[in-house]
């Protein structure tokens, strides 16, 4: 009749079937889900240094500091399709020289099982807030978001913005 390796291609062949049609009905039931949630921003203390930049042409350029409280409640978002959150802070801002100016202050992974309720007080930014030029001394329209990439089991990895957003402006004197 049939060999024993065509027996096993068989049974091989049907089992990953039945995993990959699984695997797509595991991720069609999350994902309609809408992860946004809401997140508080506010920052406490803003200057504007300027300082040389690092290298050979050693410009000077704006340097921001910001020290910031964050209060978010994302362990909702965790279902059975969640492995880990990529948490982040961006910095939008306009100047003369870019329409859209976009910086990452501050990030966090957050594993399942680990808590996700951020109550931060008092956090400055884990990484520079440099500017190519002049473009935050005075800016008056600068604006903190938080976001977060899911990492799931399956499926694709959504970026999702938080609802709510924080703007405030630099002072117009370098410290």
């Amino acid at each position: 009749m049939h060999s024993l390796l065509s027996r096993g291609n068989a049974v091989l062949a049907y089992t990953l079937s039945v995993l990959v049609t699984l695997t797509f009905a595991c991720f069609l039931s999350t994902i309609m889900i809408d992860y946004r949630k809401e997140a508080t921003l506010k920052t406490l203390k803003v200057e504007v240094k300027n300082l040389p930049e690092y290298g050979v042409g050693r410009k000077l350029n704006d340097l921001g500091h910001i020290t910031f409280n964050v209060d978010a409640d994302l362990s909702s978002i965790f279902n059975w399709n969640v492995k880990q959150l990529f948490v982040y802070i961006t910095a939008e801002y306009e100047t003369p020289a870019n329409e859209l100016n976009q910086v990452v202050l501050w990030d966090r992974i957050i594993k399942r099982g680990e808590n996700a309720d951020l109550h931060l007080k008092n956090i400055r930014t884990k990484y520079y807030f440099w500017d190519d030029g002049n473009g935050l001394k005075g800016n008056k329209n600068v604006t903190l978001t938080l976001s977060y990439n899911i990492v799931p089991n399956v499926g694709g990895l959504p970026l999702v913005g938080s609802i709510g957003s924080h703007s405030f402006s630099f002072p117009s004197q370098y410290s």
